[in-house]
């Protein structure tokens, strides 16, 4: 298994969050450089890299950045970066805001640069107070040099920073709910349209990455786009920032090549499943992706493609490690009270169902719960997926059967309890 360093090359070096010392390491380089050639060789080398999006989906990146090159009639283009990290199990993008938010920054300057944006938003999660401090003096720091500002990186050129602070609400993740939330109205995802067109802040074209999808785009300009591909798969290339947490030994946040082993990434970074009890389950991606038995997770590799044939993703890369010690249906009541509070409401199948599935699962804790219980449990779940605007509902279906069809011995053992 390589080592791989494309975002956390500077994790490691002391006090690299703040601009003397990231200066000293290459920040900014590659964007005063770059910034002196077409904005349309960026997008080019972006799009040869096979840059996947790292905020959930992996859809690829070049779809949105080529949508931004339309003509749109003056009108003026923006950058939204998504920090609203807000998912179970995931803290990755807090690790690049914290250890480097420099290089944050600078992909923000050349992604602006590269689709003629000249003004890029931070949406960051309104419990991340103190980083959110950290950012805002790097951000700070970056103008009193002319990082930022009228002349980005010394080049003719304006760009200009905001950090957007959420108010705590995980469905401003969405990224047409995130938008809503800038626009001052309430964090509702928009219907989707028809057509494939950028997103839209106050009716002007805008793009919204993830964190970590800016913060690789450095490395992409710098390098170049094979170097980029020559880690990971053909059809993943490159890497993630793992979160990794549960019954490990040393749990953290590792940047991995894709395909690498799950289990050799567990016991290389992790030290293996915890006291060296059994592994019993693995949430790949977050809260919000389909569970692994231990079985497919020995078999599990860490790309998108292995883990869709497994019926589940790599979502934002939030590692959850189950050991035999867990009770996978006080696990799964646990997750479902989570998304029950956390329902924006819009949609009925999703503000209705995330109560229901909770109020099931509680009469199956309960030992009140009898086969009627259990299959409406995932009649609901089946009425909640592909019926919302977004997919939070669906997301929730997901994780529902993946917890009831994998772990059947669990919830019966429950269902015996409560049988006369």
């Amino acid at each position: 298994m390589r080592e791989v360093k494309i975002v956390s090359r500077r994790f490691e070096i002391p006090e690299v969050h703040r601009l003397a010392v990231a200066l000293e390491n290459g920040a900014y380089e590659t964007a005063k450089k770059a910034m002196a050639e077409a904005p349309e060789k960026i997008v080019d080398e972006v799009c040869e890299s096979g840059l996947r999006g790292k905020g959930g989906g992996g859809a690829p990146a070049c779809g949105k950045w080529r949508l931004m090159l339309s003509d749109f009639g003056g009108r003026p283009r923006y950058l939204a970066v998504n920090a609203d990290e807000s998912e179970p199990g995931t803290f990755k993008d807090r690790q690049i805001i914290t250890k480097d938010p420099h290089l944050l920054l600078e992909g923000i300057v050349l992604t602006c640069y590269a689709i003629g944006a000249h003004d890029a938003y931070i949406y960051i999660r309104g419990e991340y107070h103190d980083f959110q401090k950290i950012l805002q003096r790097a951000v700070d720091e970056a103008y009193e040099a002319g990082l930022l500002g009228p002349r980005a990186c010394g080049h003719d050129y304006r760009v200009d920073v905001t950090i957007h602070r959420g108010a705590g609400a995980y469905i401003c993740g969405e990224k047409s709910a995130l938008l809503e939330s800038m626009e001052g109205k309430r964090g509702h995802p928009r219907l989707k349209p028809h057509q494939k067109e950028p997103e839209w802040f106050f009716g002007n074209p805008t793009l919204v990455n993830n964190v970590e999808t800016i913060a690789t785009v450095p490395f992409i300009v710098e390098k170049g786009a094979a170097a980029y591909r020559s880690f990971g798969t053909e059809k993943s290339p490159g890497g993630l920032l793992f979160a990794l947490s549960g019954h490990v030994e040393r749990p953290g946040v590792y940047e991995a090549e894709f395909g690498t082993p799950m289990m050799a990434y567990i016991e290389r970074y992790g030290g293996g499943v915890r006291g060296g009890k059994r592994l019993k389950a693995v949430i790949p991606g977050g809260a919000s992706t389909p569970v692994l038995t231990a079985d497919e997770a020995r078999k599990a590799t860490l790309d998108y493609e292995a883990m869709r044939a497994l019926g589940s993703s790599l979502g934002t890369g939030g590692m959850i490690v189950m050991d035999e010690s867990v009770d996978m249906v006080a696990a799964l009541k646990n997750l479902l009270e989570f998304y029950h509070h956390e329902s924006c409401g819009q949609c009925t199948p999703c503000r209705e169902g995330t109560g229901w599935v909770d109020a099931l699962v509680a009469q199956v804790l309960a030992k009140e719960a009898g086969e009627e219980e259990m299959g409406k449990l995932l009649e609901v779940a089946d009425t909640m997926n592909g019926k919302t605007i977004c997919v939070f509902a669906p997301a929730v279906s997901g994780v529902i059967e993946g917890f009831v069809k994998k772990f059947p011995e669990e919830f019966e053992a429950y269902l015996q309890r409560s049988r006369p």
